[in-house]
């Protein structure tokens, strides 16, 4: 493992390469968060292609460490980043102390099980500074040798997305492997909150500060882990009870009614949606869904 090439990264602050890109010398242009559950078989391959980024500005890259048991937190600091630890478990646990502990201007969110282009944080940047009325961005990201389903399921989501864009102006969707946004207008995560948290709504509380930015060209490569329970799993478990369900029901509650999905790790892909938990699951998501419909509608609108 090539640690010193991503300590080039992650200490742009003290280089004397690199030109300054704000007052004080040593705060970095970027903050790249990276929340980590049991990520050892993931993040060597996520930090290296952020050591490999063509930015030439200022950069820190924080590992939140979110209660893990493996050497994910070890790896991390062998590769240079800086780890925060979060005994909370939780994905808006984790990205609250992450980016509660950054230090750029502009905050960009990620996962442990993703890779970018060598352009993508120079995308993220030149949006960010040609556009200063902008308060985030973000972008579509692709699934590593998924099943069959999953190609068209990402093209469909992000098509849809960056249509209602181009109509609307208004960002419908941000996943949470890709999006920037400025730390100033930042508010905070809702750890209340598990799936759908750290996308929806920290997409809503950014539409309340100021215009959210898509881009279709800027794409993140993510574990295609997460589908190999199939199709129907995905759909009604993953998708409509776990992320939309949980997200409109927790929100409308106050508190974590529903739970979090449970973390998919190698050892744990296997499998469909089990057949004694389809009925209730069907009845809680379909009732979930038509609360959901109608207050998106209302964030949107």
């Amino acid at each position: 493992m090539n640690s010193s090439r991503f300590g080039n990264i992650s200490t742009l602050a003290t280089t004397s390469d690199k030109p300054a890109l704000s007052s004080t010398d040593c705060q970095p242009r970027i903050s790249v968060v990276i929340p980590a559950f049991n990520e050892e078989a993931t993040i060597a391959a996520c930090l290296a292609s952020l050591a490999c980024q063509d930015f030439v500005g200022r950069v820190e890259v924080i590992v939140v460490d979110n209660a893990s048991t493996d050497a994910t937190a070890d790896i991390a600091r062998a590769f240079g980043a800086r780890v925060v630890s979060e005994p909370v478990r939780g994905v808006c646990h984790a990205r609250q102390r992450g980016t509660a502990a950054a230090t750029g201007d502009i905050v960009v969110s990620s996962d442990a099980d993703t890779t970018f282009p060598p352009n993508w944080l120079s995308q993220i940047d030149a949006t960010m500074s040609a556009q200063p009325e902008l308060v985030a961005s973000c972008g579509p990201c692709s699934f590593v040798d998924g099943p069959w389903w999953g190609a068209p399921y990402t093209r469909a989501l992000f098509g849809v997305t960056a249509w209602f864009y181009r109509r609307t102006r208004r960002v419908l969707y941000a996943s949470a492997t890709n999006i920037a946004f400025r730390r100033c207008a930042w508010t905070g995560y809702d750890t209340r909150l598990t799936q759908g948290g750290d996308e929806l709504g920290l997409l809503r509380s950014l539409r309340c500060r100021g215009p959210v930015h898509f881009d279709s060209q800027r794409v993140t490569l993510t574990s295609s882990r997460r589908l190999y329970r199939g199709l129907l799993y995905n759909v009604f478990v993953t998708c409509l009870y776990f992320y939309f369900g949980a997200y409109f029901v927790n929100r409308l509650a106050g508190k974590p009614l529903l739970g979090a999905a449970p973390a998919i790790r190698p050892s744990a892909v296997h499998g469909g949606l089990r057949s004694r938990h389809s009925v209730a699951l069907v009845a809680v998501v379909l009732g979930a869904l038509a609360v959901a419909l109608r207050v998106l509608l209302g964030d949107v609108g």
